[in-house]
């Protein structure tokens, strides 16, 4: 069966690469503001028209960490100005993790040509496993993700960006790796933000605010619990108040990185505890919902055979080869092919597969996970508001 099949077969979607996708929004809004010009590697022009983001003199881009676009649709009585701006819907890439999706969503390319490929990723030089959100265990970001970041081409080109983040996130691997160029200010927490974001609309430019809230909640206490839907209800009060406060000339613009599913009592394999699965794998990368196995070329063919024979209808197991056929990373370039598996796993329902020899016990009990292709983790809001 073709890869796109048996992906359609276990209820797991395509991103839209070129298409509605993560990578359009901040090409699109730099397109919004007369810099469209300074995206070398997209069609900017095309991004906004796709997304129908108006021009502006200022593009404030918003994104909820673990905001699915499904999980705000059954939870829209507790978001009712989020619910009232609701535009379209876009996909994230795969796989639907942070690293990836912010890689895509600051560079516009899928993980295929920034080689992140995961929470973790094999590190080509080491053999060993790398951190992509803690950069622990990977070389120097510019190296590592060395195409330029969008912010850093209109920075280029004259135009003022600003990104918004915790402080500690100004100098981490991960924002140099894709998000670098133009200035950084550190706030802590969504009001400071905010209130940064206000001031910062009052002049032409582009600012982007990430807002890691109702990820850490889903992560910790699933996305249908009452801590997330707060998280929810915080992040739908302040971004109220960021519309109800931008100059008339400004547009708000809110997304996500991906979605997350509920995993407790699905299905769980763990690798350190089934020999099939351990049996002829060197390292096994990536996270829970979407792993990358990586094994000596004579093995893949039978360690692929042997992974979906034990997962069965619960994920499904493609190549690396079959993977790029099918689009699941864009075209794979030489540099990012080290960094992707031999075998690559998409799990399907809510099953996952940890592995214990690497793994902390507080990560492998997580409620909400993500990763995988399912339209709860892939499907994003784009949201889209002008000043008053």
């Amino acid at each position: 069966m073709d890869p796109r099949e048996r992906l359609a077969a276990a209820g797991l979607e395509l991103p839209d690469y070129g298409g509605h996708e993560l990578g359009a929004v901040l090409s699109g809004a730099l397109a919004a503001i007369g810099a469209g010009h300074a995206v070398k590697h997209r069609d900017a022009e095309a991004d906004l028209v796709r997304l129908a983001i108006p021009t502006a003199r200022h593009v404030v881009v918003v994104l909820l960490d673990g905001l699915g676009h499904l999980a705000l649709e059954a939870r829209k009585g507790h978001a009712p100005f989020l619910r009232s701006i609701e535009s379209a819907v876009v996909t994230a890439g795969f796989p639907t993790t942070t690293a990836a999706s912010l890689a895509l969503f600051g560079t516009g390319l899928p993980a295929g040509r920034t080689g992140m490929s995961g929470y973790t990723a094999r590190n080509p030089r080491t053999g060993e496993l790398a951190n992509l959100i803690s950069w622990e265990g990977a070389y120097r970001a510019e190296e590592w993700q060395p195409m330029p970041s969008l912010l850093a081409e209109a920075d280029r080109e004259g135009f003022t960006v600003t990104t918004l983040g915790k402080r500690t996130f100004g100098g981490s691997g991960l924002t140099h790796a894709v998000l670098r160029g133009g200035q950084f200010i550190g706030a802590e927490h969504l009001a400071d933000r905010i209130d940064v974001a206000l001031g910062v609309a009052q002049r032409p430019g582009v600012s982007y605010c990430y807002w890691g809230e109702i990820d850490a909640e889903g992560h910790r206490y699933g996305w249908q619990s009452d801590q997330w839907v707060a998280a929810l209800e915080d992040a739908d009060r302040e971004l109220r108040r960021l519309a109800d406060g931008l100059p008339r000339d400004s547009v708000m613009v809110v997304t996500a990185d991906h979605g997350m599913v509920d995993v407790s009592g699905a299905p769980r394999w763990d690798v350190g505890l089934t020999p099939a699965l351990a049996q002829d794998v060197e390292l096994v990368a990536g996270e829970p919902r979407a792993l990358h196995l990586h094994v000596d070329e004579s093995d893949v063919a039978a360690v692929a055979e042997r992974w979906q024979s034990v997962l069965g209808d619960f994920g499904v197991v493609l190549t690396r080869q079959e993977a790029e056929v099918a689009g699941l990373f864009g075209p794979i370039s030489l540099e990012a092919r080290d960094r992707i598996g031999d075998i690559v796993v998409a799990m399907a329902g809510r099953a996952t597969v940890v592995d214990s020899r690497v793994q902390r016990s507080q990560s492998m009990a997580l409620i909400g996970m993500h990763g995988s292709l399912t339209p709860e983790e892939l499907r994003i809001p784009l949201l889209i508001a002008a000043g008053n």
